[in-house]
């Protein structure tokens, strides 16, 4: 297939590598021009605009925010009514979403936000979320199986990929402040941290969630970031102005977004969103 990428962060270069090698032609932009080197080194194309990478069968978007989707699909040169069909990666709100389904020209719209942290998606070992009409999700499975493991098809309304992806963030970000939390707790007691995890990893949290977080924590690898606090502190907002949208209760929420903020400030922009554990330890002085 003809593809385009748009977004060459940690996760979006990633995953444009993995369609080259699936055999695509896939033609490549970033803001930063110097990120679509090695892609294109590889055998990618490269757009001066991103309306020139969507004139193909189907354009892919991985960008940080609504803003940035905003100015790619929307802005000049943007994709907006482009004859590929317009999958968006990227984690955004799901009013943009919605706006997305209802402005996305001939080409059409899909919502397939992914779990998975940057070694993920270079190996190819993503969950993908996927929403839209049926016969477009049908178009997409063959290349979304070049980035991903499992594709999640949850329906014909885009945002709601979007709602499940804000929830499982929101759910990442619990999972951590519990392990930064007991972590803490066995620590002032004198457990070690890393005795802690494996003894709850082997027995009722041995969910990937807590394997792979459980290990960043023990081990304060949090730079470089796999996935930047300030990303973090974003989709929890996000996640804030969905609850307040559907009138759901999130207490925890709030405890999430001040360690963000938190360590954030203390620690700067370049954090990994794992860090919230530094703010839970430095509460108790350690």
């Amino acid at each position: 297939m003809k593809i385009g990428f748009i977004g060459l962060g940690q996760m979006g270069s990633a995953m444009a590598a993995n369609l080259l090698k699936a055999g695509h032609a896939v033609t490549v932009w970033n803001r930063s021009a110097a990120k679509a080197d090695a892609l294109v080194e590889a055998g990618a194309t490269r757009a001066k605009r991103p309306i020139d990478a969507a004139h193909g069968d189907v354009v892919m978007t991985m960008l940080a925010d609504d803003q940035a989707v905003v100015d790619t699909v929307f802005g000049e040169g943007g994709i907006a009514g482009a004859p590929a069909l317009h999958i968006g990666h990227s984690t955004i709100s799901v009013a943009l979403a919605d706006r997305l389904a209802a402005e996305s020209g001939t080409g059409g719209y899909v919502s397939a936000p992914v779990f998975g942290r940057p070694p993920a998606a270079a190996a190819g070992t993503l969950f993908v979320v996927a929403a839209g009409p049926a016969a477009a999700l049908d178009r997409c499975e063959p290349i979304l199986d070049a980035i991903g493991q499992r594709i999640f098809r949850i329906g014909d309304m885009p945002s709601a990929a979007n709602l499940v992806k804000l929830s499982g963030n929101f759910m990442i970000m619990a999972a951590v402040e519990a392990m930064a939390e007991a972590m803490t707790l066995a620590e002032k007691g004198g457990v070690d941290r890393r005795t802690l995890l494996e003894v709850l990893t082997g027995t009722l949290f041995g969910a990937p969630v807590y394997q792979t977080y459980g290990e960043i924590l023990v081990e304060d690898r949090f730079r470089p970031a796999g996935f930047a606090a300030p990303l973090g502190l974003k989709d929890m907002s996000l996640v804030d102005t969905a609850a307040t949208t559907f009138g759901a209760s999130m207490p925890l929420l709030g405890i999430v977004r001040d360690h963000l903020r938190t360590v954030i400030a203390v620690e700067g922009p370049e954090v990994d969103w794992a860090g919230i554990a530094l703010a839970v330890r430095a509460s108790a002085k350690l």
